[in-house]
């Protein structure tokens, strides 16, 4: 998925002096907090982090609490979608207006009825909401299907995202796979067939009859030449 990235960052946790004794236990509390947040020094929301302790010395900060920083590195795995990337999620409500997505399990996307393309047709079918594609029957957009949209933009604060169909290479991941599948089968059988065609012309019981034909055309290029030069 494109809006998911790692990093490596240097980071310092300040810990309370009633945490000395379990110091490690302290900064995995800390580095919690940061998890399924927006994080604008780190720009991106933090969905997993691995530190890495760098020393075991400790900085002490002078004031009335004196807490002490911890030095670390951290391998974070961040989620930061932007406008145009695409994304992946499961299809939990569908209605003739919107079709509302859940993405990585924590964040809501929304996708308007003026942003989905109009290939796609709203239906009841046995009572159960669905979008169909006109072009394609077994295209179809319903609850549970896993979908891949594009993103129009993401709401930081409440980690909402507003989602699009537009383009052709959104909808369905199942049956966009499956199409692009056959798409690759068919080109390779196409390939396959122009090369065995290419060889039968090569073989030497072919050249002869090949050449002939040329000769053949040939002739009769020059006789209609011919004709027309003495009309």
């Amino acid at each position: 998925m494109e809006a998911l990235k790692e990093c490596r960052a240097n980071l310092v946790v300040y810990l309370h002096p009633s945490n000395a004794k379990n110091v490690e236990a302290a900064v995995y509390r800390e580095l919690s907090s940061l998890l399924f947040k927006f994080n604008e020094a780190l720009d991106g929301v933090v969905l997993t982090y691995e530190p890495k302790f760098s020393s075991n010395l400790a900085r002490i900060l002078p004031g009335i609490h004196p807490y002490f920083g911890v030095r670390l590195e951290a391998k974070l795995l961040l989620f930061n979608p932007k406008p145009e990337m695409l994304l992946e999620g499961e299809v939990v409500k569908v209605g003739e207006q919107s079709i509302h997505i859940v993405v990585l399990g924590f964040s809501s996307a929304v996708i308007a009825d003026e942003d989905i393309r109009e290939d796609f047709k709203y239906k009841i079918k046995h009572g159960k909401e669905v979008f169909v594609s006109r072009s394609n029957k077994k295209h179809r957009i319903k609850v549970g299907t896993t979908l891949r949209f594009s993103v129009k933009n993401f709401d930081e604060e409440i980690l909402h995202i507003c989602g699009s169909l537009i383009p052709d290479n959104t909808g369905n991941i199942q049956w966009l796979e499956t199409k692009a599948e056959e798409s690759q089968a068919y080109s390779i059988t196409e390939k396959r067939i122009g090369n065995k065609r290419a060889a039968e012309l090569l073989e030497p019981d072919n050249l002869v009859p090949y050449r002939e034909k040329l000769k053949s055309e040939n002739h009769i290029k020059k006789s209609k030449k011919s004709k027309s030069r003495d009309s």
